[in-house]
């Protein structure tokens, strides 16, 4: 398969963009608004079989437990609308996102962190991760794992049947074909960080590379 470059891919997703009124107030630094929605992911799209499928709840945490389908699916659903970013440079608006919001994971499963986690990662199929504090998520009231996008089933390209959104965060901490989440103490690199990518990766303060 044919990689696209990212400066390429950057070039073409400008040719789609689209001004914005509030681009000011609602795009961060060095970010270029569209109306596409890029495929853009590490390795390629796994196939996810809903009667093996499982979540691990796993690390510092009062009791680990294991997940199917049916049970994360009962989770109280939520529809929110948020912009998101990547750390390729482009912006989307308005997009929205149903599923199991992050405080609601914790406490419709009676999850208790220990005290001394601080960071989460984030497994996936495939063997993706990424890291994020747990002081972003619990102040993200949008953060979510959605099961779906713009009303519809997320596609396998878009990470059905279960991905990450944290509106706040570049959106590579997003992760797609998510199946656990690992508490830590302290805080360690996922896959892109491991490469060079931000740890934590605020968009405002364009926290692209480095730590």
């Amino acid at each position: 398969m044919r990689i696209e470059s990212p400066i390429k891919r950057i070039e073409r997703l400008k040719k789609a963009s689209r001004p914005s009124r509030d681009r000011d107030e609602r795009v961060p630094p060095g970010q270029f608004v569209t109306d596409r929605f890029p495929v853009l992911h590490h390795g390629p799209v796994p196939h996810i079989d809903l009667e093996t499928w499982s979540f691990r709840v796993f690390g510092r945490v009062a009791a680990p437990l294991t997940l199917d389908w049916p049970r994360f699916r009962s989770l109280p659903e939520t529809t929110l609308t948020r912009d998101i970013h990547c750390v390729t440079r482009w912006s989307k608006l308005d997009t929205t996102w149903s599923g199991a919001l992050w405080r609601d994971f914790l406490r419709e499963l009676e999850i208790e962190p220990l005290e001394d986690a601080t960071h989460v990662m984030f497994h996936c199929v495939g063997g993706y991760a990424t890291n994020v504090a747990l002081a972003d998520l619990n102040a993200d009231d949008a953060a979510m794992f959605a099961w779906a996008y713009e009303g519809k089933p997320l596609t396998p390209e878009h990470g059905w049947p279960l991905r990450l959104v944290i509106p706040t965060l570049y959106f590579w901490k997003s992760a797609k074909w998510v199946n656990g989440v690992e508490f830590m103490s302290g805080d360690r690199p996922g896959f892109w960080e491991t490469y060079g990518y931000h740890m934590r990766g605020d968009p405002w303060r364009e926290e692209r590379f480095g730590v």
